[in-house]
């Protein structure tokens, strides 16, 4: 491969960042009177929901309730606000490996890009709270989940990161954490690291071109040209 760029999921690929989302959206259905309450095993669960306000409705159909569209905003919007505030106290870093590959890749003229599910303000407070810069001075590209119609294991996402890359899927890579970005990133077209998660731990990566348990193995363009070449 020819790589020229390298696509990277957010949460739980960057940094595990999936318990900062939790504890927001309990304190934010507290904070709206709701008696809702998120296990560690209920949002693993609902983690196979892509999207913060689709997992909110996901969650209220289970339990027999159907929510208006406004309501569903606003408590997505004081969300994302709670998970900012969060991610700005620091207490969330990126994974081993993940700032040492972006920055040699930054190095060596490899172009970064960004596919998440999430939306760009949540993408924007970790960029900043961990790189200590916006995160267009870190990526290229950044695309969203409220950028595209259909969310991950739909690939649409990472065929907008390739279409403002300008790039074939033959000469990027993506780095994802879960079964639904591997879907995503392999329904675009691209090879794919994945480096499971706390939460997504135990899922079925076939058709992943490694599993690793961090990315200290390809922390380099070198080391990452290596797991490439074919032995």
């Amino acid at each position: 491969m020819q790589l020229k760029a390298l696509i990277f999921d957010v949460d739980g690929t960057l940094a595990e960042t999936e318990e900062a989302h939790r504890r927001a959206f309990n304190e934010t259905f507290a904070d709206h009177g709701l008696i809702w309450s998120w296990s560690v095993d209920d949002y693993r669960e609902l983690l196979k929901t892509t999207g913060g306000k689709e997992r909110i409705r996901a969650y209220a159909n289970s339990i027999g309730l159907v929510l208006d569209d406004d309501l569903v905003r606003r408590l997505h919007a004081d969300k994302t606000r709670r998970y900012g505030e969060l991610i700005a106290t620091g207490t969330v870093g990126l994974r081993p490996g993940i700032a040492e590959l972006i920055a040699d890749a930054a190095a060596t003229g490899i172009r970064l890009a960004v596919a998440t599910t999430t939306n760009r303000p949540n993408v924007d407070a970790l960029i900043e709270a961990t790189f200590g810069k916006a995160a267009d001075k870190v990526f290229e590209v950044i695309a969203a989940g409220d950028d595209v119609r259909a969310k991950k294991p739909a690939p649409d996402v990472y065929q907008l990161a390739l279409r403002e890359l300008g790039l074939p899927p033959a000469v990027c890579l993506a780095f994802e954490d879960s079964q639904n970005g591997l879907k995503s990133a392999n329904g675009a077209g691209l090879a794919t690291v994945i480096s499971p998660s706390r939460y997504t731990r135990g899922e079925d990566f076939s058709g992943a071109l490694a599993v690793l348990d961090d990315l200290r193995p390809v922390s380099s363009i070198e080391k990452l040209q290596n797991l490439l070449i074919p032995a």
